[in-house]
């Protein structure tokens, strides 16, 4: 064992820790000490990547960027959306001979903000393993995966075989802090993209994510007018007033109608053979007004909602379907077209999908089915997938795997886990995904 890691070995996993072989050992040791990491903070986390990554002999390279000043192909984000503040991505690339493949693994090492930590029943930064789980602050939303590709590159390079570049990227990405875009359009490239993050929908390593839907998110301001009365209570003057709810619903409605109108319209064969459909525009959110206070008409009313669509549709054009819907509304509308809804765009990204015959999507199958026996499917439902940056900005076919978790903080939830056993199959299969993948020759696989 390493002596780092060694130096992190202290506490005892019962019984099982005479059972792991000195590889799973490391593994367990390298994500104790990202975990703990996690209550200092995401540099801390970055730092240690930085260590393991030398260590497997990788040259890595930190660099600092403005994740507003990122350019995008096919995403926007704003306000609130848009995190704030320079971030640090780190890089590591394992050089190897530029006949072989050449393939970037990413993964992120930030978290939901800390919050609730009383609420948890085990130390959110100690790394507990109970019943075959790891619990830890982050480790399912993606402290696992950023550790499956580190120590995958590290396992990769022992077998002595030879190799295209391997490119491990530890870059931040919650909360549109696109670093890996901010990677890509500072010039690094592959041949394929792995993708490491632990499966939330419960399926473990027996899914592929290859297949991403794009979504926007969309806010929408409709205004009223006060009764001319300066009574507090207006029920009785309401046939005076224009109440900005009313009219709300009338937006609404016309959104509906476009939600069932594009149903029939748009149509992508994996989305509908499972969930029915593929595409959906929801509506999420009213507000209006104040609890309690139901004696006043507001001036305003906001709706907030959002719509998912297949890849290969374009995001500008399904913006112009809702800015059309929502104009025709307000022109048979006689106060909204004098007072015109407001539409603001939130955020957001456009759909990618790596095919299952498209050869890397075939290697990462065969990968999973030699560690776990188990032939993998593709999950479809993954919309907004950072699978989709590498496709939409660079045109690098991207696939994701990883384990099994549950109870992650960004649903609200505590006690975040992965399953132990998954974690040490996710750097096995990616260790393989690596030798078949970048240990095959361009000129003889094509």
């Amino acid at each position: 064992m390493h002596s780092e890691t060694s130096s992190l070995a202290g506490s005892s996993y019962g019984e099982r820790d005479a059972l792991m072989d000195p590889r799973q050992a490391d593994a367990l040791v390298f994500l104790k000490a990202l975990t703990a990491a996690q209550k200092i903070g995401e540099v801390e986390v970055q730092s240690l990547v930085r260590r393991h990554l030398e260590r497997a002999g990788c040259v890595v390279d930190a660099a600092e960027y403005d994740p507003a000043k990122v350019p995008v192909v096919g995403e926007f984000a704003g306000g609130r959306a848009q995190t704030q503040g320079e971030r640090t991505n780190v890089v590591g690339r394992l050089k190897g001979d530029p006949a072989y493949r050449s393939l970037l693994l990413f993964a992120h090492p930030d978290s939901e903000p800390l919050a609730d930590l009383e609420s948890w029943k085990t130390d959110p930064f100690d790394g507990t393993v109970k019943d075959g789980r790891f619990y830890g602050w982050g480790v399912a939303d993606d402290l696992a995966g950023v550790a499956a590709a580190t120590l995958a590159i590290e396992r990769a390079a022992s077998q002595g075989i030879e190799l295209g570049d391997v490119i491990m990227a530890s870059v931040p990405s919650k909360r549109h802090a696109r670093g890996v875009a901010a990677v890509l359009h500072d010039g690094l490239t592959a041949d394929a993209s792995l993708y490491l993050h632990p499966a939330e929908s419960g399926a473990g390593l027996n899914e592929i994510k290859a297949f991403a839907s794009g979504h926007l998110e969309f806010r929408i301001t409709v205004e009223g007018k006060l009764p001319d009365t300066t009574e507090p209570g207006h029920t009785a003057f309401a046939h005076l007033a224009i109440n900005p709810v009313d009219k709300a619903m009338l937006v609404i409605a016309a959104l509906k109608a476009l939600d069932v109108e594009r149903s029939a319209r748009v149509h992508n064969e994996t989305l509908d053979a499972a969930v029915g459909r593929s595409t959906n525009l929801m509506i999420s959110n009213l507000k209006c007004g104040e609890d309690g206070r139901f004696g006043r008409v507001n001036d305003m009313c906001v709706i907030g909602g959002a719509v998912s669509f297949p890849p290969g549709e374009a995001m500008a054009d399904v913006q112009a379907e809702i800015e059309q819907c929502i104009a025709l509304c307000a022109s048979q509308d006689a106060w909204l077209r004098d007072n015109q809804p407001t539409l603001e765009w939130v955020s957001g990204v456009t759909g990618a999908e790596c095919p299952p015959d498209h050869p890397f999507y075939q290697v990462a199958a065969h990968a999973v089915l030699a560690v776990t026996g188990a032939e993998p499917h593709v999950n479809p439902m993954h919309t907004s997938s950072d699978i989709r940056n590498p496709p939409v900005q660079k045109g690098i076919p991207t696939v994701g795997l990883g384990g099994l978790c549950g109870d992650l903080s960004q649903n609200g939830l505590t006690d975040e886990w992965i399953d132990l056993d998954d974690y040490f199959r996710t750097i096995d299969v990616t260790a393989a995904v690596i030798l078949g993948w970048c240990g095959s020759s361009r000129a003889v696989s094509g």
